[in-house]
């Protein structure tokens, strides 16, 4: 190595320190300090004293709000995911159209995204009240029953955080929409000389080119679902609704943590999460090669 490469070596190392420093303090070693706390009994006000695998043990066979607080989360996941999915693709396909007052609504429908969290859940308390919130009025507009109990009935608790998820969803609509305009548009051109319709287009276009975005947005949607926490502690205060039906897992480790100090239980119940969100991560890069597609692999 000479004089010009060991100074290239060495300026490298320093432009990536500050990110290597930053990983290592905030994020790699909160995370072995907090495994070696999964293996513990600690409350912050003692030592913590090693009990092994116990606080999994007891997660898995004696505490059923542990279950609870899986079920609601997955139910959240399952419905959440794909509809935000959906409804971002949609709204990017509406947004892609060439009109002059077009960057107008891209921006109206992407500002709900960039809301803070805390702050769109109040005003969902609001439209979700039973009395007189804008939801159960439009629907009695609607000639449709307006008396539903959005918030404080154990079955229509989880499906109104679902709706609320669509609330941001102008934050995968623009990714979306920038892979739209990344599909040439010699391709359609093409396809409207051999006579397909819209319909073909977007089956065979549209959505195989498509597929890189929707596999980003899946992935960093799964994530973002399994760790729902400020929008539910806030519109519950940090109860977990009627019997628990919006308990969702990342509020029960928070209660655990910071309401019954059970540090070592919450330890492990983190540690918990993050294998299920690897899991479902690693499936999803497995099979990708299945459905994902790229404008390499329809040329010819």
């Amino acid at each position: 190595m000479n004089k010009g490469q060991r100074r290239e070596t060495i300026v490298f190392y320093l432009f990536i320190s500050p990110w290597i420093i930053g990983f290592t303090v905030l994020t790699f070693g909160p995370m072995i300090v907090s495994f070696w706390y999964s293996l513990t009994e600690y409350n912050m006000l003692q030592p913590p004293l090693y009990v092994g695998l116990e606080n999994y043990r007891r997660l898995f066979t004696d505490d059923p709000l542990f279950w609870k607080s899986l079920y609601n989360t997955f139910y959240y996941v399952i419905f959440s995911v794909p509809l935000s999915l959906a409804t971002g693709v949609v709204l990017a396909i509406l947004l892609n159209q060439k009109i002059k007052t077009m960057p107008l609504f891209r921006t109206i429908f992407y500002l709900p995204s960039i809301v803070p969290m805390v702050a769109s859940a109040f005003l969902w308390i609001w439209i979700f009240n039973p009395r007189f919130g804008l939801l159960n009025k439009t629907l009695g507009l609607l000639g449709m029953p307006d008396n539903i109990l959005w918030l404080s009935s154990e079955v229509w608790s989880k499906p109104a955080l679902i709706i609320m998820s669509l609330w941001g969803v102008g934050g995968s609509m623009i990714i979306f929409l920038a892979g739209l305009q990344g599909i040439p548009e010699q391709l359609y051109e093409a396809a409207r000389i051999d006579g397909a319709t819209s319909g073909k287009q977007f089956r065979y276009i549209t959505l195989p080119l498509l597929t890189p975005t929707i596999f980003f947005n899946l992935i960093m949607g799964l994530i973002g679902a399994f760790q729902t926490f400020a929008q539910v502690y806030v519109i519950t205060n940090g109860e977990g609704g009627p019997l628990n039906s919006t308990l969702f897992y990342m509020l029960y480790l928070y209660r655990q943590a910071f309401e019954f100090f059970n540090m070592g239980y919450a330890s492990a119940m983190a540690w918990i999460l993050f294998v299920i969100i690897m899991t479902f991560t690693l499936i999803q890069l497995k099979f990708s090669g299945r459905w994902v597609f790229y404008q390499g692999d329809i040329k010819g």
